[in-house]
């Protein structure tokens, strides 16, 4: 990246909005302020407070990269979201286990629950085993729509490997459906379909929702007098188009945490740790593998609906600034969160929080350090043990090897821990640790990601790889990348020993940074 170009970073949580300019490796400013029920008015509050200390004007700043947590937020709450119709393309012989299987009955009724099972379907090597039943997809959609529903979700089997099937079903929905929002299985999740099409059915549910925070956005920094392009992180650290974002908010889901750790990786210098990102909630807990987040391999789940797209490996635990200190010093998951300026007993609440414990430890000064000096030692000590205890837990539960790895400590509540930590080899914290989620928004690159079956027995293992490689990199210069500077990051190969033929999943991921910035 050229030392001259300014890159705004900005994260928008639960609690708050943090935002950070860049200029290069330099962090030029850094601001925080309150998250609002529309995200315009806490972004433009902590832009206006970030400028004002840059000094900078608004025509200055090159690019715009945001991560929020607002889709994910929303489904797990069960709040804004559209009624879906689900067509899988699948007769006659993928109709075993119908969509909506397993789902819980209230996030079932919040999306209305509704499904079509049609004629049409490939087999693992992507010969046809049925036709497309095209008559019977247009009434599927005229029936949905005339229920009132707009936005749909098309699974087939095996789409990733034929990705048409999807693509001429929603032809026709469209078609069918003058304005409908479609989402294609194949572009949010992986082979299997149930949990494929869970993922697409979840990304329909938020569409109209995305479509409105992406616009509310995009007005507040026209607002500003900011022109520059306008980037969305996703949930593997690297940046998609406004345009993507609002049709597959999906992709945006985790993109907080990951921010985090990415944002980690780059203030301290090191390529793989242990990162705990401690806010005023939660403590979520990752793994930096090759400057990304380490992925989890098991299927995820998303208020209570299991999926199986990409995901970064995070472990959340009740513990951040504003735990409140229960009966036995046992602190969390009940948590203050916002108010721990109005109820904390450092700013003349009544709730004794573990940022009471920090201030009255010495760690950190924050408030009015004489309002907690009649809590006794006693209370403290073991307050902090608990909180040491619980980090500890958590860090050796999601590692997979007893090696001690460098823990890095980023978000607001890194003043919590004080003492050394078991499992790993030392306790870092670096500089803007607090604002690390937007410096990762901030450094996003481009990325291009390939998850096919590949038949080694007839391409050969090398030409299967490279072909894989080729369409990882496509496919992250398609979406921005400078061409010259993509590289490939990270390549698995997943035999499918349960078929007979030499089929192998290749999971491929090309990273690069922006071209407008390179």
């Amino acid at each position: 990246m050229e030392s001259g170009r300014i890159r705004l970073g900005i994260d928008v949580g639960g609690t708050n909005t943090d935002a950070v300019l860049m200029r290069g490796k330099a962090v030029l400013a850094t601001a925080k302020s309150f998250t609002t029920v529309d995200v315009k008015d806490g972004v433009i509050a902590a832009v206006g407070i970030l400028l004002a200390r840059h000094g900078g004007a608004p025509s200055a700043i090159d690019a715009v990269m945001i991560g929020t947590t607002q889709f994910v937020n929303a489904f797990v709450q069960r709040r804004d979201l559209s009624p879906v119709a689900a067509i899988r393309v699948g007769l006659p012989a993928g109709d075993g286990v119908p969509p909506f299987s397993g789902w819980p009955d209230e996030v079932r009724e919040a999306v209305g629950g509704r499904y079509y099972l049609v004629g049409g379907g490939a087999f693992y090597n992507g010969v046809d085993y049925a036709p497309l039943d095209e008559d019977a997809i247009a009434a599927a959609a005229a029936d949905a729509a005339k229920a009132g529903v707009t936005d749909f979700a098309i699974s087939a089997t095996f789409a990733p490997i034929r990705p048409d099937l999807e693509v001429r079903a929603g032809a026709i929905v469209a078609a069918t459906v003058p304005g409908a929002r479609i989402t294609l299985s194949s572009e949010v999740g992986g082979i299997g379909i149930l949990d494929r099409e869970n993922g697409a059915i979840v990304n329909a549910s938020l569409s109209a929702l995305a479509e409105r925070v992406i616009a509310s956005l995009k007005q507040a920094f026209s607002d500003m007098s900011i022109t520059a392009p306008i980037y969305i992180s996703q949930n593997d650290g690297t940046l998609i188009s406004t345009e993507v974002a609002a049709r597959l908010p999906i992709l945006t889901c985790s993109a907080g945490p990951t921010n985090s750790i990415r944002g980690a990786a780059f203030l301290s210098g090191l390529p793989d740790a242990i990162v705990a990102d401690i806010g005023g909630t939660t403590t979520d807990i990752g793994f930096l593998r090759n400057g990304f987040p380490r992925e989890t391999t098991a299927p995820n789940t998303i208020g209570g609906v299991r999926t199986n797209f990409r995901m970064p490996d995070v472990l959340s635990i009740g513990v951040g600034g504003g735990s409140i200190v229960g009966d036995g010093a046992k602190v969390g998951p009940r948590s203050v969160g916002f108010r721990l300026p109005q109820d904390g007993r450092v700013f003349g609440g009544s709730i004794l929080t573990a940022t009471d414990i920090a201030v009255r430890a010495g760690q950190a000064e924050i408030g009015d350090t004489s309002l907690v000096a009649e809590i006794p030692d006693a209370l403290v000590q073991a307050a902090l043990d608990d909180i040491h205890q619980q980090i500890e837990d958590a860090i050796d539960q999601i590692k997979v090897s007893s090696t001690p790895q460098p823990l890095i400590l980023v978000g607001g509540g890194n003043i919590l821990v004080s003492r050394a930590i078991k499992g790993a080899s030392e306790v870092l914290r670096p500089l803007h640790a607090e604002v690390a989620n937007a410096v990762g928004a901030a450094i996003a690159l481009v990325s291009g990601r390939v998850d096919k079956l590949y038949d080694f027995a007839t391409l050969g293992r090398d030409a299967a790889l490279d072909l894989a490689r080729s369409e990882a990199i496509a496919l992250a210069v398609a979406a921005g990348a400078d061409a010259g500077l993509v590289e490939v990051v990270d390549l698995q190969e997943l035999p499918m020993t349960h078929m007979k033929s030499g089929s192998v999943q290749v999971k491929v991921r090309a990273v690069g940074p922006l071209a407008a910035l390179a």
